[in-house]
């Protein structure tokens, strides 16, 4: 095509065909033609045309023709410059033209077709805005293949098999009648390529047959071996009844060095929960763990299998927020122990967020056993196991959304969800109020009945965030979590769910960043960020809720308020700090504060008057009044009466917040209402600045030597030294402290919003750092002690 009709004119000028290029006059269109652009594809139009010019359309090909085949063939035509699938290309047109006389093509018995190569023009494909729709549908198709990459494959599987069965064969000549049974990741579909081996060794039959041996009246014959030793002279060492968990684990432990082969770095570890044997075995390079009491984990196993086959949708969103929680640093505990989520309890976390959507995506533990027979009746160690052991049975979900659309509704679910407040059950798909399981003395009843002489059932150890097993009550899966874990997973969850409404997840981002799944999975680069995305620009200070630290006397009073324990327990907060600032600190509350700060010529922060603050006060005293108690510890009474000319205290009753609007329900952790207490507090004298220093000096004379914030009575008189010996300042530093709620939609805490003075802002901030770390300390010592 010469350029000439490359070039057409056009009412604004011109424009390129083979650039697709406008261009607005003549001067222009000859630096265009001369460019880079319209040169290049001169020359590759030219090529392509060159090509098929020599080149033929060969048909009648098999698949295990090979190109070096094609190649000698057509070597008779002419050169062959290349031969890719059918398409056969000569060095000249000659060679075309020899290929396409003779009538039949003869080649290793196959008959060939051969016609020349289909000319089409030569055009420029602009790139093209990629369709995300379309691009959704192919990754909805290849859903069951991202869903195996990364997964333990089939040869993986065989090989663990082959392991298994070998081990089985092992412990049954030394234990007749017992059984090796695999759980865990290995078995329950959500195994991984480097998961362990977890082994669960059953003997209750190999009791059996030991008991059974020893009531016989006729010797039992016994086959001797070589050593002179029969082969069930290990149960004539040992009685596995009597036998103790340490014992048996000794015995396995030596059977797996002695008799297993490529079996290394066999350790018993009786300290766990569930007391095992750990091994490496060299061949796969496999680690693996056998216990002799862990039935349930079996069941567990049977359990997600189930989930896994009831819902397609399961296994790629568990994957999903497993690598997710390791990117984040919020999984992957090293050495299987440790302060983060294990992949049991994340495997859980989703499945609670599946029981809870609308529709629901799985059924709950409790509906579960309702869709079993009789003969799917399953009762270990007096808990109810019970559900179908086929999916059939199991109605299919009416919920039809897309992986993409639970996953940002799982971030959303967890984002807002109140773990301090509630215990996550999977059994009934409800959270639980966490006052149901404060009392020490109260235990767990399994739905089944207990075996005879078996111990009740304690509570499950209460943590930052509390999920219980499915079917073994009293076991919190997330009990290993800390306070600063539970907080992380909660602030990544709210990240990620501001992320997912973003247009950077739905489409990718026009300044070449990440988009979609690839930046929800970044792992952090910097420091982390607080959990409202701004850093140190609030001055809020958060006390959280801490089942640990209640004595029994305030959680047996928490669990008698049911579902108001947040405020009973808000009350008890506020006193505490109230107790730190004024008589642990020295502060001056209220009038006393406002009155400083007059003769100091100074006023409220916000230009409230003084008798207002004062007010909000001993309004806030009021609903700290806990129904009878009208004191709290160390505080004194609140005014009889209000100041002259001060604002009308606004009522309260028990302590409750004051009534919404009627358009609008009242909600925890909305903006400050009659249930946030106000206080107004002045010091003249910098009790924060070096305050360690006289801590030390203290110390010397001070038998005790606990850290900071856990001696009250150190505190104060490391407040009184400092008042005592620091010159004052020139102008009292009056600043006013807001208490307020939040629970329901959040993990329940005491946020203190400290608000700066118009003066002293300094001092302010320098105080603000120090009760950033002392005031948590503190308010939760004084909680202790039940003040």
């Amino acid at each position: 095509m010469d350029s000439e009709v490359d070039i057409i004119t056009t009412p604004k000028g011109f424009h390129c065909n083979l650039c697709n290029t406008n261009v607005p006059n003549k001067p222009s269109l000859d630096e265009h033609v001369k460019g880079r652009k319209h040169q290049t594809l001169t020359n590759v139009r030219a090529t392509r045309t060159a090509q098929e010019e020599c080149s033929v359309f060969v048909t009648g090909l098999q698949k295990d023709t090979s190109q070096t085949q094609l190649t000698e063939y057509f070597q008779q035509f002419g050169d062959v410059a290349d031969g890719v699938y059918a398409i056969v290309q000569f060095g000249a047109v000659g060679g075309q033209q020899a290929a396409l006389c003779p009538l039949v093509h003869q080649m290793s018995g196959l008959r060939l077709r051969v016609k020349p190569r289909e000319k089409k023009g030569f055009k420029l494909v602009n790139k093209k805005k990629m369709d995300f729709k379309n691009l959704q549908e192919v990754l909805e198709r290849l859903r069951p293949v991202l869903g195996q990459a990364g997964t333990l494959a089939e040869n993986k599987k065989t090989a663990r098999e082959l392991l298994v069965q070998l081990i089985h064969e092992v412990f049954t000549e030394f234990f007749p009648d017992s059984q090796i049974l695999p759980f865990g990741s290995s078995v329950n579909s959500f195994g991984i390529h480097s998961c362990d081996l977890d082994l669960f060794l059953d003997l209750e039959n190999t009791k059996t047959f030991q008991a059974r041996a020893k009531t016989s009246t006729e010797p039992v014959a016994e086959a001797s071996s070589d050593d002179g030793r029969s082969e069930d002279s290990i149960l004539s060492d040992i009685d596995l009844s009597s036998a103790s968990t340490a014992e048996l684990l000794d015995l396995v432990a030596a059977i797996l060095k002695k008799c297993v082969p490529g079996v290394h770095k066999v350790q018993v570890v009786a300290g766990a929960r569930l007391p095992v044997v750990k091994f490496h075995y060299q061949e796969l390079d496999l680690q693996g763990d056998i216990s002799i009491n862990n039935r349930l984990a079996v069941r567990n196993t049977r359990y997600l299998q189930l989930c896994s086959w009831l819902d397609p949708r399961l296994r790629p969103l568990v994957f999903t927020i497993r690598y997710w929680a390791r990117q984040k640093q919020l999984a992957g505990n090293v050495g299987g122990a440790g302060p983060l989520l294990n992949n049991y309890a994340l495997t859980l976390l989703v499945i609670y967020f599946l029981q809870n959507t609308s529709p629901p995506v799985l059924p709950t533990v409790d509906q579960l056993k309702t869709m079993a027979c009789e003969e799917e009746e399953c009762v270990i160690e007096g808990w109810d196991c019970t559900f179908p052991s086929q999916p059939i049975a199991v109605p299919p979900s009416k919920n039809k959304q897309d992986l993409c659309t639970l996953l940002a509704a799982f971030f959303s679910f967890y984002a807002t969800f109140d773990f301090a407040g509630n215990v996550i059950s999977l059994r009934e798909g409800l959270a639980l109020p966490v006052t149901s399981f404060l009392s020490q003395a109260r235990t767990v009843t399994p739905e089944a009945d207990t075996k005879e002489g078996e111990p009740p059932r304690q509570t499950p150890k209460l943590g930052p965030l509390n999920l219980l097993d499915p079917f073994e009550l009293s076991h919190n899966v997330a009990g290993n979590l800390s306070e600063r874990s539970q907080h992380n997973f909660q602030r990544e969850c709210q990240e990620a769910e501001k992320y997912c409404r973003s247009l950077q997840y739905l489409r990718k981002s026009a300044k070449g960043k990440p988009w979609g799944l690839v930046r929800l999975f970044t792992p952090h680069s910097g420091g982390l960020q607080s959990p409202d995305g701004s850093a140190d620009k609030e001055t809020t200070i958060s006390i959280p809720f801490k089942l640990a630290l209640l004595p029994e006397v305030l959680r047996n009073q928490l669990q008698l308020a049911g579902d108001g324990f947040r405020l009973l327990w808000f009350q008890r907060v506020c006193a505490a700090v109230v107790q730190v600032f004024q008589h642990i600190l020295k502060f001056l509350p209220g009038s006393s504060a406002e009155s400083a700060a007059a003769a100091e010529g100074t006023g409220p922060a916000d230009g409230e008057a003084a008798s207002g603050s004062c007010d909000s006060m001993d309004a806030s005293w009021e609903e700290l009044d806990m129904s009878g108690d009208s004191t709290a510890a160390g505080s004194g009474s609140p005014p009889s009466a209000p100041p002259a000319g001060s604002k009308r205290p606004l009522p309260s009753e028990g302590g409750d917040t004051s009534p919404a609007p009627r358009e609008k329900k009242p909600r925890l952790g909305a903006g400050p209402k009659a249930g946030s207490p106000r206080w107004t507090w002045s010091q003249t004298h910098t009790v924060w600045a070096g305050r360690r220093k006289v801590r030390r000096e203290l110390l010397k004379t001070a038998a005790d030597s606990r850290p900071e914030g856990s001696n009250e009575e150190l505190e104060i008189q490391v407040t009184d030294h400092m008042v005592g010996k620091e010159p004052p300042l020139k102008v009292p530093l009056v600043f006013r402290v807001q208490a307020r709620l939040v629970g329901a939609t959040q993990s329940t805490k005491v946020q203190l919003k400290l608000h700066p003075p118009s003066e002293g802002k300094e001092h302010f901030r320098d105080l603000f750092h120090f009760l950033e770390i002392f005031l948590p300390k503190m308010v939760d010592t004084l909680m202790e002690k039940g003040v």
